[in-house]
């Protein structure tokens, strides 16, 4: 489901030079849940956003499903992105203004979804993280484990082959820190999701089918 060969990722600035990623490799089966760890400033978010098509390798190709999208155009790109990945954040990112089900029904706005299979697609998805009772609340409204399984379900409403999480459970209390890893276990179960999650924790990361780890942009593990 995705591959990376050779990726290299460097940021420039007039005097600086520093390398994010350092000829990494790496291949995610699809179904696959597999956890990235390391230190803050080793290189994990930026792996996440060159799978997420959300930034090119300065050099290396990278594959998703089996095609190279570095080539096609910025639309046919953000098109991909809505339809095959979904993004779950350390903060969140709901918007304050709308409520659980306008929030979660974002990606779907940006599709050709009738008003109709919309509704039904953003009830399934918030029934699935357990909030079908918070549908009308605001995000002000909610506790911060309620706002990420929000997150959760605006991630997984288009029915995404892959899942990329950034820290998900990062700014969460142990308890609530499970459910979320519950429920993401749960989609990698049921719907089958590729599932690639930046953690620091390893009692969590222990609960994925492998772990990565990262350093000083090096795959070392």
């Amino acid at each position: 489901m995705i591959q990376l060969h050779d990726v290299t990722k460097i940021y420039r600035t007039r005097s600086v030079e520093t390398v994010a990623l350092d000829s990494i490799n790496l291949t995610v089966d699809k179904g696959e849940f597999i956890s990235v760890m390391g230190p803050s400033g080793c290189g994990k978010s930026t792996l996440l956003n060159i799978v997420g098509l959300l930034d090119n390798p300065s050099k290396g190709l990278v594959t998703i499903d089996g095609k190279q999208w570095d080539k096609q155009s910025d639309k046919v790109i953000a098109q991909v992105r809505n339809r095959t990945i979904g993004f779950i954040f350390q903060s969140f990112h709901l918007i304050n203004a709308l409520s659980v089900t306008d929030n979660v029904e974002v990606p779907l706005l940006y599709r050709n979804v009738g008003s109709k299979e919309r509704k039904r697609l953003v009830a399934e998805a918030i029934e699935r993280v357990g909030l079908s009772h918070r549908a009308k609340h605001f995000p002000a409204e909610l506790s911060g484990g309620q706002c990420q399984r929000v997150a959760i379900a605006r991630a997984i409403v288009g029915n995404p082959q892959i899942i990329l999480a950034d820290e998900p459970t990062g700014n969460l209390d142990s308890r609530n820190g499970a459910e979320v890893m519950n429920i993401l276990n749960s989609l990698n179960a049921d719907m089958g999701a590729t599932i690639v999650m930046v953690t620091h924790d390893e009692n969590l990361a222990e609960k994925t089918g492998r772990t990565i780890r990262f350093f000083d942009g090096r795959q070392v593990q």
